[in-house]
Formats: C-alpha cells, sequence, structure tokens
C-alpha cells in the first residue's frame, strides 16, 4: 500500500524537471553583462551625466565651485533664437539627407538585385563612401566645390554655364551644397540595408504574381515593399537620428558658415562647450535635442506601424 501511495502522490506532484532552478536567473543576468557594461559605461553614464550637468553654471577655467541652478540654463535656451534656428536648419539637414538617401538607395538595391554581369563588381563600388571618414569625405569635397580649380566649376566651365561659384561659400547654395554631400556620404549603409531586404523576399512571391500577370510595380507594391517595410522602417529612422546629430561632416566643409546658414546644433553646442567653456548651457541643449528628437521619432514610428497595421 505505501508504494501504491506513494505513485500516486508522484504522479499529482509536477515533474520538478520542469522548474526553474534557483538561481538561474542570476546566471543569465552573467551572460548579458559583458554586453551591457559598455552600453552602461559608454553611453547612460555619459548621458545622465550630462542631464547633471545641464542643470548646473558649469564653465571652463572656473576657480569657483559648480553650482546648482535648476532650469536656468533652459529658461535661456527657450530665449536663445540662435539655437532654435540651428535646430530648424538641423531639421531641413536631416529631413533634405534621410528622404532622398532613402529614395536613391532603393533604387541602387532594386538594380543590384538584378541578375547582372559583373554585379559583385558594382555592389564593392557601391559601399565605397562607407569605407571612408568623415573628414576624408569633407576634404575630398571641398576639392571638388573649390571656386577655382574644383572639378564642379572647371566642368561648368567647360560646358559653358557660366564661370562657376563658391558653392561653400554662399548663403543660398551652402546647404544644399552640404545635404549633397550628406546624401552620398550615407547612401552605402542604406543601400546594404535594403538589398539585405530585398534578398530575404522569397523568390516565388515574385514568381507567382508574374504568373498573375503583374507588372512591375505591380509586384513592388504588393510584394517588395510589404516585406522591404520593416528594414525600411528602421533603417529611415536611424538615418533620421544620425543625420541631425551630424557633425564632421558639416565642420570639415563649412564649420556652420557662411553666416551660420550650416550651423547644426551639434556645432552649435560644440561651439558653446569648448569655444566659449559654457559646458552647462551645452549641456542644457544637448537634453533639448534627445528629447525632441525623441519625440518625433516616437510619432513617426507610431505613424508607420499605424499604417502598416491598416494595410
Amino acid at each position: 500500500m505505501t508504494s501504491v501511495t506513494e505513485a500516486r502522490r508522484a504522479a499529482k506532484s509536477p515533474p520538478s524537471r520542469g522548474r526553474p532552478r534557483r538561481g538561474a536567473g542570476h546566471g543569465a543576468w552573467f551572460l548579458v553583462l559583458p554586453a551591457l557594461l559598455p552600453i552602461l559605461v559608454l553611453s547612460v553614464g555619459p548621458l545622465l551625466y550630462g542631464v547633471l550637468l545641464a542643470f548646473t553654471d558649469a564653465q571652463s577655467g572656473r576657480t569657483e565651485p559648480t553650482q546648482w541652478i535648476g532650469g536656468l540654463n533652459f529658461t535661456d535656451l527657450a530665449r536663445d533664437t540662435l539655437f532654435w534656428e540651428s535646430f530648424r536648419i538641423g531639421l531641413v539637414w536631416a529631413v533634405g539627407v534621410t528622404v532622398p538617401q532613402f529614395l536613391l538607395a532603393l533604387g541602387l538595391a532594386l538594380l543590384l538585385n538584378q541578375n547582372l554581369r559583373l554585379r559583385w563588381l558594382a555592389r564593392a563600388l557601391a559601399i565605397i563612401p562607407w569605407a571612408m571618414p568623415e573628414v576624408v569625405v569633407g576634404i575630398m569635397w571641398r576639392l571638388v566645390y573649390n571656386p577655382d580649380a574644383g572639378i564642379l566649376n572647371e566642368t561648368l566651365r567647360d560646358l559653358g554655364l557660366g564661370d562657376g561659384r563658391d558653392w561653400l561659400s554662399g548663403l543660398g547654395t551652402a546647404l544644399p551644397a552640404v545635404i549633397l554631400v550628406g546624401v552620398w556620404a550615407g547612401m552605402p549603409q542604406t543601400t546594404v540595408a535594403l538589398l539585405a531586404g530585398l534578398q530575404n523576399t522569397p523568390r516565388e512571391l515574385h514568381e507567382a504574381a508574374a504568373l498573375d500577370g503583374a507588372g512591375a510595380w505591380r509586384r513592388f507594391r504588393t510584394v517588395t515593399w510589404p516585406a522591404l517595410r520593416p528594414v525600411a522602417l528602421a533603417i529611415t529612422a536611424l538615418n533620421f537620428i544620425w543625420n541631425f546629430n551630424a557633425f564632421a561632416l558639416v565642420y570639415v566643409l563649412t564649420n556652420g558658415g557662411p553666416g551660420g546658414r550650416t550651423r547644426l546644433p551639434m556645432l552649435f553646442a560644440y561651439e558653446e562647450a569648448f569655444r566659449y567653456g559654457q559646458f552647462g548651457y551645452a549641456a542644457a541643449m544637448g537634453c533639448v535635442m534627445v528629447a525632441v528628437i525623441s519625440v518625433l521619432l516616437a510619432l513617426f514610428l507610431a505613424g508607420r506601424l499605424k499604417g502598416g497595421d491598416e494595410a
């Protein structure tokens, strides 16, 4: 009878092997920690320090202790018309680079996805700008835009289209010229991401649509784009953040000139911090940029995801 009772109790009790072992969660944290620690040290830590610095009067070369001043930096920033003008320029720059960058990269990715001769060579050439540092790209394009011996003005003279102009110093041409460089420099990573998404699209779907009589545009709209939408959403959002926070490329090309026409918010904050020594005020600018871009990005993602659900 004892053995039968023990068997019944064993049958009623759940198997012990399905229960999580004590301390298993701590072991998982130890596995994640090597990847999490650099993020905490190099990203979260400086971000929190910058937020704290925004509420102080920290300045370079100051002998007195740094004081906590609350939201005074943000109050002054709200009245700083130069900063908000740089913010408007930054949005124009970010949109002006991100949209053409995506459209041109999409066309190039569709082309490179075809079964062309020397396709491997075309793909290698397409990612060359990605391998070049931004400083090198800026110097190269300064030579292209050179008003006296630049290849752009020389070409215009040879074609009889004028004597050329100083593209990077003109009030009306500086920002479009810099945007063109930004589009050229940022296309490769967008192309690679979209090309990877295209190659993951099942070829059988395209063949079935073609057998149903669907043309190229209809196949793109009903087969290619639905499969490519998540990749397009992710790369567009990342490009927008990256372009808005651009610094090195514009700094080398124009240093924010002429007359502040290409002074992006990151350049403005850099000048306040390292040229004028206003570390607390520059940190407040950084906080505002992070907050506004986070809100814009959240609205963008919500709209795109809502559109995807409705579709």
